[in-house]
């Protein structure tokens, strides 16, 4: 049973999370004790969040479920976690937001957060049918993690993170839609009627343009120079441009992008090249 909870709360998901932590890794003051903890219980709180939604979408969801060849094998609708169970659940984990939210931070600095929680049910219970609205829904969602982090730590974060990040997300989630387009197991979603794989391939390449040159331009600018002050962040661009390179080839050539998060977790390539990113520019922020 405990086993079937966790996938319900699709914990494997919670890496979408760790966008919470961005803006203090990239002020530098991630491990200051303070920030830390604000930021793990900001990702915390957030997860929670997430795993809600799941809940809830599964539940909606329950019955086109059953139908497709992978997510007949979910809790709910393989009928392992009753719907009435999953809503008790879900109950449980509203509360345990409720209380953490309130007891860490303000109602104000929660508002992100609720926001998430807002526009995600919508997208559960009709938004998601909407072609061009479902992705930008899912963009949003980074952007609200990144804003949150910050309030969370207090610290700013620069108006390239916000493009970059909700352009990034587009990436992976027009990279999703591309993959269950042509999935023949998920032509029943009714979404993806509003795309074909001409429109999501042009999409994709002008989302990949437009993400490396705010990259570029986020790593050049005299105030991202002057706070990190270094003027190498540059040198960060090459794996930006591999990763992306790569994503591209799995979407276009291999057809593995209908889950980022599974490409995240079983691509070696990909590993290689974020950790390498993450490392160069731990170098630049706190070995100056």
């Amino acid at each position: 049973m405990i086993k079937q909870i966790f996938s319900l709360l699709r914990i494997k998901d919670w890496i979408k999370n760790l966008f919470v932590f961005l803006p203090a890794f990239f002020s530098g003051l991630i491990l200051e004790p303070n920030v830390f903890k604000a930021s793990l219980i900001a990702f915390l709180l957030f997860s929670l969040s997430a795993s809600l939604i799941y809940i809830i979408n599964d539940y909606v969801d329950r019955a086109q479920d059953k139908l497709h060849p992978l997510k007949k094998d979910r809790p709910i609708a393989s009928g392992k976690i009753t719907p009435k169970g999953a809503l008790i659940i879900a109950g449980v984990l509203a509360l345990v937001i409720t209380i953490l939210g309130l007891y860490s931070f303000s109602l104000l600095l929660l508002l992100p957060l609720l926001l998430y929680i807002i526009l995600n049910l919508g997208y559960s219970f009709g938004l998601k049918h909407i072609p061009i609205l479902d992705v930008s829904i899912i963009a949003i969602g980074f952007i609200l993690r990144v804003v949150f982090g910050g309030l969370a730590t207090e610290i700013f974060v620069s108006k390239w993170a916000f493009l970059l990040t909700f352009f990034l997300a587009l990436v992976l989630a027009l990279g999703k839609r591309r993959g269950e387009l042509i999935s023949i197991s998920s032509t029943s979603r009714k979404v993806l009627d509003g795309y074909n794989k001409e429109f999501l391939n042009t999409a994709l390449i002008i989302c990949v343009t437009i993400t490396l040159v705010c990259y570029v331009m986020y790593t050049i600018s005299d105030d991202v120079i002057v706070a990190f002050g270094s003027d190498y962040i540059y040198f960060t661009t090459l794996f930006v441009i591999i990763a992306l390179l790569r994503y591209l080839q799995l979407t276009f050539v291999y057809n593995k992008t209908e889950s980022p998060t599974k490409v995240v977790y079983s691509d070696h390539f990909m590993q290689v090249m974020i950790a390498l990113w993450l490392i160069s520019f731990a170098l630049i922020i706190y070995f100056k």
